[in-house]
């Protein structure tokens, strides 16, 4: 198998796929893949056996899950320009909002409240846009320009709508909230509730009732966390915005769940659950990514130098900076098959990477034998923030994409190579 190439392993998949579908069943919640995680679209029919749908942090992802998955379709971002928001209203059915700001500055679009293309709508408020210009970005979705442009807008199923602005299905607005409640202590660039931060309303910024038309409070506060954390967080939300849950018909508790992770407390995240189901009367969403795809996935590289400085340093085919971007940006340390912590074993190593970036080390490692050029090492847990943030930087070759299957077979199911380097660069 050439190296190196992320190995995503079905039976792992499913088996995360069955507890988060007992979630589901127990509990009346809808789970959906956060696909900023995890986004290998092979599988969604697969994923969409099991859970609701798919939460997306923009146009490009909420594309995606509409035309590969199926199901409810939620999406979220800081802020949405004019054109986004006529598209991402033909494709979701929930889209939440950040701020008060963005949620009426796109209160035409998403209310339906839109006139037809050929009237004297006042563009004053999305700069840029003019009447008759064309709203859509569709590439093969769409045909012709301007006008035409929004009368032909097809779905994924080819078939050609009608006027973009005369048809358009129902759409569910929530807000987007900080409860000021932070429980990531020491991890300020994954906690939206830290000090400064852009993500959410806070309470003292919030009107006394939900603004008209919004249906939904969205919080999203955690990160690799269990459900202790999350529970703390639900009180706290219910203290300072208990009043706007009372109105909402759904919240959505963000993403950030360890469900599938061993030791996990189910039993109080369906609890907490059914007390905001029971106390407020309303649906409950939650948007796990790496829950789904947790200890689903293999990165295999190789061994294609030694050079020793102070100890052996393998120069191996894969990056932390170009393969796996959260070794260096949170930092962490991924798990090696066979491999231990430094001098755990008889043999450590340092492993880098081939790019001219100094810094570009995954860690110190121990073995049981020195390896040697042409070995065959495999990086664990490696599906999720990897395939998704991965980068050709120094020109480095992006790996492969494969699937375990569960009868052991290995299948390819992306290959890449130069032409996808050079069609990112002009």
């Amino acid at each position: 198998m050439k190296t190196p190439v992320y190995l995503v392993d079905e039976k792992r998949i499913e088996d995360n796929l069955r507890i988060l579908k007992g979630v589901e069943e127990r509990t009346g919640c809808h789970i959906l893949l956060a696909q900023k995680a995890f986004s290998m679209f092979r599988i969604y029919p697969l994923i969409r056996k099991y859970i609701s749908g798919a939460t997306a942090s923009g146009l490009f992802e909420a594309r995606l899950a509409h035309e590969e998955m199926g199901g409810e379709n939620h999406v979220f971002s800081p802020a949405f320009t004019h054109e986004e928001m006529v598209e991402l209203c033909e494709i979701c059915d929930h889209i939440s909002f950040n701020s008060l700001r963005q949620l009426e500055l796109h209160r035409p679009v998403w209310e339906g409240a839109k006139p037809g293309p050929d009237s004297e709508m006042d563009f004053k408020e999305y700069p840029g846009m003019k009447a008759g210009k064309d709203v859509l970005s569709h590439g093969d979705s769409c045909e012709g320009s301007g006008e035409d442009s929004v009368r032909n807008f097809k779905d994924n199923s080819g078939v050609t709508s009608e006027t973009h602005y005369e048809k358009q299905h129902r759409v569910s607005v929530g807000l987007r909230i900080n409860p000021e409640f932070s429980t990531q202590e020491g991890h300020e660039i994954y906690d939206p509730c830290a000090p400064g931060s852009r993500l959410g309303i806070r309470r003292k910024d919030m009107p006394e009732h939900l603004p008209e038309g919004v249906e939904g409070i969205h919080f999203h506060t955690l990160c690799e966390q269990g459900a202790e954390p999350l529970a703390a967080t639900v009180r706290a939300v219910e203290e300072s915005f208990g009043t706007y849950l009372r109105e909402a018909k759904w919240v959505n508790l963000g993403g950030g769940h360890h469900i599938t992770k061993p030791g996990y407390n189910l039993a109080l995240l369906e609890k907490t659950i059914g007390h905001l189901r029971d106390t407020y009367d309303v649906q409950v969403y939650l948007e796990p990514g790496e829950a789904i795809a947790l200890d689903a996935g293999y990165l295999y590289t190789r061994v294609m130098d030694i050079v020793d400085n102070t100890l052996p340093i393998l120069i191996l085919d894969a990056s932390a900076a170009c393969h796996m971007p959260d070794v260096l940006e949170m930092p962490c340390r991924p798990p090696l098959r066979d491999g231990g912590m430094p001098g755990e074993k008889p043999f450590t190593c340092r492993l880098s990477s081939r790019t001219c970036l100094a810094g570009d080390v995954i860690g110190d490692y121990s073995f049981d034998r020195m390896p040697e050029i042409g070995d065959t090492l495999v990086f664990e847990d490696m599906a999720i923030y990897s395939m998704v943030k991965n980068n050709t930087f120094n020109g480095m070759p992006l790996p492969d994409i494969g699937l375990l299957h569960e009868d052991g077979s290995c299948e390819i199911v992306k290959s890449f190579g130069y032409e996808d380097f050079k069609c990112r660069l002009s």
